[in-house]
């Protein structure tokens, strides 16, 4: 069984700061030699990375904020390491990035990696092809030393990208997988499953702590849940199916009124997408309630009016969570006003030469 954590969500600093990995006898080694293994598997089915974490080979691996929108994280792959900046992606399972011979518009602005100067890469005949909310990516599937931290997967297959479409905008160079393996396009082995069957995971948990509004520290762990970055007890909840990320929801309210999913929907934990999104219909009837006002493809707000928006309430397995007006609503700075004050600064430092 594995288990997904997401704790908080937002912001990074522009400096990346390794922490060294822990250590220490597994929960499971202890617990089998008194006997009491199984019973505790019972009893706490829904706890067992909280309690696993005072027992596990920790790995906790520094992300960086990209305006409070994107997490990424840095990887290498190949013998030297090429690095590269990649989104841990739980609605994904492929871990992919560009290749050397990729000519797509998208490809030249990020890192490309140079299988000839890998000792250790191994290629393949087999191609695949992923579609992503943002774009599609065509590709070959490849085999090489990916290391995350001080993590290493030997003989790793990873997808290069030959051909790729809509991601000319992206700040990042590729994206790394964390869904089941069913979910893979590539049908490959996604790279937490392989660590994990190798035994460099002590324990099948990952965590995230997303920080946010420019703050530092967020990280994604392997191996366990470090107490520190949360306070009193995690919550656990149980998947619709164990082949993806996707939970429950019992219900969307507001101002104390139910605003979608009266009877319940299904929802995905997506760590790679930035927005809440759900149908048009019931966005529609959120934006309106919050009173937002249609601009082009987006609906705005008046920055001063972000403290006074009610909480959206989602309740999920019985426990509700609500979420602030300052969480959802994403600020950004006006181009017009921007606009002025170049056009005001360059007319001044005009009249200085007068």
């Amino acid at each position: 069984m594995k288990w997904l954590v997401l704790l908080g969500l937002v912001a990074f600093s522009e400096c990346i700061v390794k922490i060294p990995l822990r250590r220490v006898k597994t929960m499971r080694k202890t617990l089998s030699g008194k006997n009491m293994l199984n019973d505790v598997l019972r009893e706490h089915a829904y706890r067992l990375p909280q309690i696993s974490f005072r027992g596990s080979n920790l790995t906790i691996h520094p992300l960086r904020n990209t305006r409070d929108i994107l997490y990424v994280g840095n990887i290498t792959i190949g013998t030297p390491p090429q690095e590269f900046q990649v989104i841990f992606d739980t609605g994904s399972s492929d871990l992919w990035v560009p290749s050397d011979y990729c000519n797509s518009s998208a490809c030249s602005t990020h890192v490309r990696f140079r299988h000839l100067q890998s000792s250790t890469f191994r290629p393949t005949n087999k191609t695949f092809r992923i579609i992503y909310g943002a774009g599609t990516i065509k590709g070959v599937v490849a085999y090489d030393t990916v290391r995350i931290g001080e993590l290493v997967s030997t003989d790793q297959p990873f997808g290069l990208s030959v051909a790729e479409y809509g991601f000319q905008s992206r700040r990042y160079d590729g994206i790394l997988g964390l869904n089941y393996p069913k979910q893979s396009w590539s049908r490959t082995i996604p790279i937490f499953d392989k660590l994990k069957n190798e035994g460099a995971i002590s324990e099948p948990v990952f965590a995230f702590y997303l920080s946010k509004d420019e703050q530092e520290g967020s990280v994604v762990m392997f191996g366990g849940v470090d107490h520190r970055y949360y306070k009193g007890e995690l919550n656990w909840v149980p998947l619709v199916k164990a082949d993806d990320w996707t939970i429950h929801v019992d219900r969307i309210t507001m101002k104390r009124e139910v605003i979608a999913s009266s009877d319940g929907c299904a929802a995905m934990v997506d760590t790679g997408a930035s927005h809440i999104q759900g149908p048009g219909r019931l966005v529609d009837k959120v934006q309106k309630l919050i009173g937002a006002k249609p601009r082009g493809s987006k609906h705005y707000v008046s920055c001063s009016a972000v403290s006074t928006l009610p909480s959206i309430i989602f309740t999920i397995n019985g426990i509700n969570y609500p979420v602030p007006g300052r969480a959802y609503i994403l600020k950004i700075r006006s181009r017009t006003s921007i606009l002025r004050r170049e056009t005001r600064s360059r007319s001044q430092k005009e009249r200085n030469r007068e």
